[in-house]
């Protein structure tokens, strides 16, 4: 069996530990998982309406257009339905982007702690990882254009980044964007859009006009609370959307998917719940852990990084012991640190009452 020298060089993604893994390992019934951005909330309840009536719909074959999840996000948007794209989830149009654009040797260009799977797709289809150091826990996004060359054909923004939290704000943006060359694909990540507040946030979708070598992407996986169902967006000009559609599996945003999407964009009421949860959760994240002594980056997401001042895989364990799922930094080149979730108030309590006993225990 001889493999692609591309795919002996990937590494597996490692993603939160699920509960019932933990169960089994641990022999726990009581546990909290903060550790994979998902919704606290659930889904909206008009979501799950729909799940209800599709079950005896199951033998039959989505829309392969997605004609109406389309038709509905053009209009949320402001956009034509030409100008949107779907895949499961943000990972399989990231894919997609990658065998669009990446020969071999072909570089992409991202930040050395941003999400992986930017990474692992260029990989794939040979290409080489640029990646640029961190400024303060954000995107260099100078650093970032001044590291194009003849051989660069996409740029990942991934705003608010993952797994560092803060975005790119409209200064930083407009002062770079017209100095990215027309022939190189810059994609703006905003897979947590919904969580943002901060007023310096650019609205991208405006610029599509003047910038057709931009991409925007989009998911249902994090405000919207549809992680399991695996539906993630983009906005581009027609001529790119139109390659993303064909390359896109037909069937990629299957029955449940569609329609479950089509039903949480409607419940703008669940949507503002979420949002106002989330903000709450994190001041009082950012409130604890002043109050232990320990340094966070404020993020625009719905998850904090924390450093521990310790060894983040003993940290790990020991919460998993109390039950308490989080990511360990080492995952994401940050050694000490930790990501957490933002959950429902009493999981982020318990989350902060087991970390100060580890803590306490650790010294």
């Amino acid at each position: 069996m001889k493999l692609r020298e591309s795919v002996l060089r990937l590494k597996p993604y490692t993603a939160g530990k699920p509960i019932n893994e933990v169960k089994r390992e641990l022999g726990l019934n009581d546990i909290i998982k903060l550790a994979s951005n998902e919704n606290p909330l659930g889904c909206s309840p008009m979501v799950t309406k729909v799940i209800n009536e599709l079950a005896y719909q199951v033998n039959l074959y989505p829309d392969a257009a997605n004609f109406d999840l389309k038709r509905e996000l053009a209009e949320e948007l402001g956009v034509k339905p030409d100008n949107i794209f779907l895949g499961t989830g943000s990972d399989s149009i990231i894919r997609a982007i990658c065998s669009i654009f990446i020969d071999p040797g072909d570089e992409s260009i991202m930040g050395e702690v941003s999400f992986q799977r930017y990474e692992d797709n260029t990989k794939i289809m040979g290409g080489n990882v640029v990646k640029i150091p961190m400024k303060n826990h954000k995107l260099d996004v100078e650093k970032m254009v001044d590291a194009i060359t003849e051989r660069t054909k996409i740029l990942w923004f991934c705003t608010p980044n993952n797994p560092t939290g803060p975005i790119i704000k409209k200064d930083e943006l407009f002062s770079i964007i017209d100095k990215i060359p027309k022939d190189v694909i810059f994609v703006m990540d905003e897979a947590y859009y919904e969580y943002v507040d901060d007023p310096d946030y650019p609205q991208t979708i405006p610029l599509l006009g003047k910038y057709p070598n931009m991409i925007i992407l989009r998911t249902f996986s994090k405000a919207y609370g549809l992680a399991g169902l695996r539906v993630g967006y983009g906005i581009a000009n027609e001529s790119i959307a139109k390659y993303i559609n064909a390359v896109v599996g037909p069937f990629d945003v299957n029955l449940i998917a569609q329609n479950a999407a089509l039903a949480a964009l409607k419940d703008k009421e669940f949507l503002r719940k979420v949002v106002e949860l989330n903000k709450k959760s994190r001041e009082y994240f950012y409130e604890e852990f002043k109050n232990i002594g320990l340094e966070y980056i404020e993020s625009q997401a719905n998850f904090v990084m924390v450093d521990l001042k310790a060894d983040d895989k003993v940290v790990f364990n020991e919460l998993l012991k109390r039950g308490v799922i989080v990511r360990p930094g080492h995952l994401f080149e940050m050694p000490g640190w930790i990501r957490v979730s933002t959950g429902r108030m009493e999981q982020n309590e318990r989350f902060i009452s087991a970390l100060k006993e580890v803590l306490k225990g650790m010294h």
